[in-house]
């Protein structure tokens, strides 16, 4: 079994909107119903004093979403761990839609549960 992990950065984004609740609130939305998501419980948030930005993390059934705001540097960085395979997302679309993001650079990593024989030389 295998699961995927994605770990976005983002940059050139809108500070105001990487300081203001309701667009994280929104990104987080989108994620959950475009990828199927199911959360356990409530997102948790915690807004730094200014020019702070947001931590905010919510739990899912599939593991975690997370994201981190940086508005005195016009960057986020974003992780999305899922237990299960999930489609591809639009991340530099939607990225820009919310948080008026210039640049993406997303990482994903397969993540595999069972320990894989080393490869011999």
């Amino acid at each position: 079994m295998q699961g995927h992990e994605f770990v976005v950065e983002a940059y050139g984004c809108d500070p105001v909107r990487l300081s203001d609740m309701a667009s994280l609130h929104a990104l987080f939305a989108q994620l959950v119903q475009d990828l199927a998501l199911h959360p356990v419980g409530d997102a948790q948030w915690h807004q730094f004093p200014a020019p702070g930005g947001i931590t905010g993390l919510l739990m899912l059934a599939e593991s975690h979403l997370t994201v981190h705001t940086f508005p005195e540097h016009a960057s986020l960085c974003l992780n999305l761990f899922c237990c299960t395979p999930r489609a591809a997302w639009p991340w530099v679309q939607q990225l820009r839609v919310h948080v008026g993001a210039t640049d993406v650079r997303v990482r994903e990593f397969a993540r595999d549960y069972a320990l894989q024989p080393m490869p011999t030389a």
